[in-house]
């Protein structure tokens, strides 16, 4: 879902529908109606499914710290890979 809308400025009533969005998908693998009225919470514990807009946080962040060029340590953590031991 977050592929479709990279585009989109996601603006609260944007990311409220990709909520309720994902939730019916969610509903739908389970094959739970809203009739039988189970929690959000279950229905996540069930699914192991990451919330879509904690997913799009972390993707705006991501790409915010890898688009920086100020030379601060965060994109030099980012990019940091531990060095290779030839023994």
């Amino acid at each position: 879902m977050t592929y479709g809308s990279e585009t989109l400025s996601l603006t609260t009533g944007l990311i409220r529908r990709l909520r309720v969005n994902q939730r019916a998908m969610e509903r739908a693998m389970l094959g739970v109606s809203l009739s039988d009225q189970i929690r959000n919470e279950e229905i996540r514990r069930r699914t192991r499914v990451t919330d879509i807009a904690q997913q799009v946080a972390k993707l705006k962040w991501a790409g915010h710290i890898a688009r920086r060029t100020d030379g601060r340590w965060g994109l030099k953590v980012l990019e940091w890979r531990p060095p290779v031991n030839a023994a």
